[in-house]
């Protein structure tokens, strides 16, 4: 029998493992959680079956979207950047990448933690809503509007409250999954 599950992830098999292994599950690695917040901002203005498609390729140009390592990325870097057909080639999120990894070692360096800030956002527990279908879901919320702003205070790029809200689904901060999706009740366990 076909699963049921959240109908914005179809049928192409790179997006419904993604849907079925990952998107909604809780990140708490703080260097996970900056991979995943880059590839939401590349995400911007595009598809997300754009960014799942070149998933790897952002791991090998970006080091592994080591945020050690991207902070000292110089122009040299960041011109072969733009020339690989790995990633998304916008001058404007390459950037943004090597900067968000400065304003990620700045808060790990004042703050401790990366993940401990991020989810101080949700007062760290899972938001479980119960949606039945995409009409029901928010473009954003309080709470992601608030990390947007406190992201762009301090220096970050790419981190709309859209943004922050689609990141947020896809580590966990929220469930999202729609009720009838047969993760809505395994995330809900993981959650707790």
């Amino acid at each position: 029998m076909e699963k049921s599950r959240c109908s914005w992830c179809g049928t192409d098999p790179v997006y419904t493992n993604y849907h079925d292994e990952l998107w909604g599950v809780p990140v708490y690695d703080s260097k996970d959680l900056f991979a995943k917040l880059i590839l939401d901002g590349a995400q911007a203005g595009l598809s997300w079956i754009t960014i799942l498609k070149k998933w790897d390729g952002y791991y090998r140009a970006f080091d592994g979207l080591n945020p050690d390592k991207m902070a000292t990325y110089d122009e040299a870097k960041i011109q072969e950047l733009i020339l690989d057909a790995g990633i998304v080639r916008n001058k404007l999120k390459i950037r943004a990448a090597v900067t968000n990894a400065q304003a990620y070692l700045k808060i790990e360096e004042e703050l401790g933690s990366f993940s401990d800030y991020l989810w101080s956002f949700v007062d760290g527990k899972v938001i479980t809503n119960s949606l039945k279908d995409m009409s029901e879901a928010p473009a954003s919320t309080p709470e992601s509007d608030a990390m947007s702003k406190d992201l762009k205070k301090r220096g970050f790029k790419f981190v709309g409250s859209t943004i922050c809200y689609a990141f947020m689904q896809a580590v966990g901060m929220v469930n999202d999954h729609f009720t009838d999706c047969f993760r809505y009740e395994e995330v809900k366990k993981l959650s707790k």
